[in-house]
């Protein structure tokens, strides 16, 4: 069993880093005052870190040299004293910072969100769920890290590197191109490693989204893989995902590591430099003690950023391929948008028309194919046909799911491109042979279909679908917790919750695509009463295997090959002998 889904990576538009970071760091923006409280500890507390060298010099030279203890204590309180302002404002730096960055994050997170909830179906046919929920959970909680330490390690980093550089060079040119001499080779070493570690962290997040995406999709679908006895097969798969996962961050981790060894070598190098330069070239006696030592703390000060900075780098290369895929999937247009015009939908009668229909999903191939047809509002219609025909389609255009590629559909004589979705898809209602159940109670699942209904609205609903009986045999009767996909109900109580839910929303077109394919037969009657009750004078577009569930449809469309073949009342097509006579003949033989 191969699930090469799983095994491809997305393919993204490979975009530079530096043009992906400052997008992301733009949603600082929206905490300025945060951001410049930040600034201006970090102002103080790199500040003082920059002079303690030199105090230490001072104290050095013009206190421990001529064993002047009194002035020596005094500079040691002094020290002291700022050190503690150093700390502090670095422990409330990091507070104020962490808050927003976890704020920023919550707010990319619902953005992306917010957007994923407005892309029409294409994009989710095309895309495992799992890698959705990847990009919303881990990629977004990847990026926390980088943009708290974009303020709080890589401003203040870079400020102390130039500072250190100024301040050496300052007070002896000749020992501070010893101490740097070290830097060019440093430099292009960083820049080949960089090249290599951005590669490997790219892959790896896209392997953790492709082990995100099948671990998702396999406890979802847990009862089939246990039912046909998968599990060895599956877990085969997920060993190789995990493993294509670790490689890839082994790689990216080996490369990193080269930061650090490299980084260290260059000090090294640079320590040893300036202490022969400072001996051999310029002299024991020209360089002050105090200068030597204040010297040996600016070679660290010079170098520990830059081996921070390396690790920022290693963070920013992993979260800029977190950030492309956010914005890959923020960038992505929804194809069913309202027009610029679009105009609200006013109550829908539900006379529908379809004029000349061609659909294809992919562009290329068509599976409708110039289709036509017209219903009188409250009209029920059914739609039967062999598997992959084109039923499911038709309202799935009628829903405006999808665009068509050419022709027309009219709803009261409005062509449903004209009006807005919202207007549209809230006079409609749409019951499928998976209704999904939400986590929550009962209540709660048939009120997602009016969120104001009162209590009685919401029983009354469930009356008219015949399923007030079934909850309220329950112990806690409407009160009663489901998980996710009702797990604690039968496929018919299942389904008639969904009724329920529906019905609430009293749509003016209704469609139930295989809805009553889980109900017993004797359920079954009941919901068809209850909805020949509460739909009267709406339209219904049915579909249906079962043909005996449509026996009291006004008119039955044939569907074979993405065209109507065949059209009339259920006493016509089988006198016609024709497509719908085959179909009845093969089902009750």
């Amino acid at each position: 069993m191969e699930m090469n889904s799983y095994k491809t990576d997305e393919a993204l538009a490979k975009k530079s880093k530096f043009s992906t970071m400052p997008r992301l760091f733009s949603y600082l923006m929206k905490y300025k005052g945060r951001v410049a409280v930040v600034l201006l500890l970090m102002g103080v507390g790199t500040t003082i870190d920059l002079i303690n060298p030199l105090m230490i010099e001072h104290a050095v030279d013009s206190f421990i040299v001529p064993s002047d203890i009194a002035g020596l204590l005094k500079m040691v309180a002094l020290f002291v004293a700022l050190n503690i302002v150093m700390v502090l404002a670095i422990k409330l730096r990091m507070l104020v910072m962490a808050k927003t960055s976890n704020r920023v994050i919550l707010d990319l997170r619902q953005q992306l969100y917010d957007h994923i909830q407005k892309l029409d179906l294409k994009f989710f046919d095309s895309r495992p769920s799992g890698k959705i929920l990847a990009r919303i959970i881990g990629d977004t909680n990847s990026l926390k890290d980088i943009i708290e330490n974009a303020v709080t390690t890589l401003i203040p980093n870079l400020i102390t590197v130039i500072a250190v550089m100024a301040i050496m060079f300052v007070k002896n040119w000749k020992l501070a191109l010893a101490a740097l001499c070290s830097m060019p080779v440093m430099v292009v070493g960083i820049f080949l490693i960089s090249i290599k570690a951005e590669k490997y962290w790219r892959a790896k997040r896209q392997k953790s989204s492709n082990m995100n995406a099948f671990i998702n999709e396999d406890l979802s679908g847990i009862k089939i893989i246990q039912s046909f006895r998968a599990e060895d097969e599956t877990d085969k798969t997920f060993q190789e995902l995990v493993w294509a996962d670790r490689k890839e961050f082994l790689n990216a981790v080996r490369w990193c590591d080269g930061f650090g060894s490299w980084i260290d070598l260059c000090w090294s190098v640079g320590t040893m430099a300036l202490y022969l330069v400072g001996i051999m070239v310029l002299g024991v006696d020209s360089v002050s003690i105090g200068t030597y030592i204040a010297f040996g703390y600016y070679v660290g000060m010079f170098w520990q950023p830059i081996m921070n900075l390396s690790n920022f780098y290693n963070q920013a290369v992993n979260a800029a391929s977190g950030a492309e895929r956010i914005f890959e999937i923020m960038d992505t247009e929804a194809t069913v948008t309202d027009v610029p015009d679009a105009s609200v939908m006013p109550g829908i009668k539900g006379d529908v028309s379809f004029e000349n229909v061609t659909f294809s999903y992919d562009g290329e191939v068509d599976v409708l194919h110039d289709v036509s047809f017209d219903v009188e509002a409250g009209k029920t219609i059914a739609l039967v046909g062999p598997t992959g025909a084109g039923k499911s389609t038709v309202v799935n255009l009628l829903s405006r799911f999808y665009d068509i590629k050419g022709g027309r559909i009219l709803i009261d004589g409005k062509d449903i491109r004209s009006v807005t979705i919202d207007s549209l898809r809230t006079q409609m209602g749409i019951m499928t042979q998976d209704n999904y159940i939400f986590s929550g109670t009962i209540r709660d699942n048939i009120a997602y279909g009016k969120l104001d209904a009162t209590e009685d609205e919401i029983v009354e609903a469930a009356k008219a679908v015949h399923a007030h009986d079934f909850i309220s045999q329950l112990k806690d009767g409407y009160d009663t917790k489901l998980t996710a996909r009702g797990g604690e109900l039968s496929n018919g109580q299942r389904q008639l919750v969904a009724f329920a839910r529906t019905m609430l929303s009293k749509p003016r077109i209704l469609v139930l695509d295989e809805a009553t394919s889980s109900i017993d037969t004797k359920t079954e009657l009941l919901v068809q009463a209850g909805i020949a009750r509460l739909l009267k004078g709406r339209t219904s577009f049915v579909i249906a295997h079962r043909l005996s569930t449509i026996q009291n449809a006004d008119c039955i469309y044939v569907i074979d090959g993405g065209k109507i073949v065949e059209r009339g009342s259920p006493a016509e097509l089988m006198a016609k002998k024709g497509a719908y006579y085959d179909l009845y003949q093969r089902q009750f033989a």
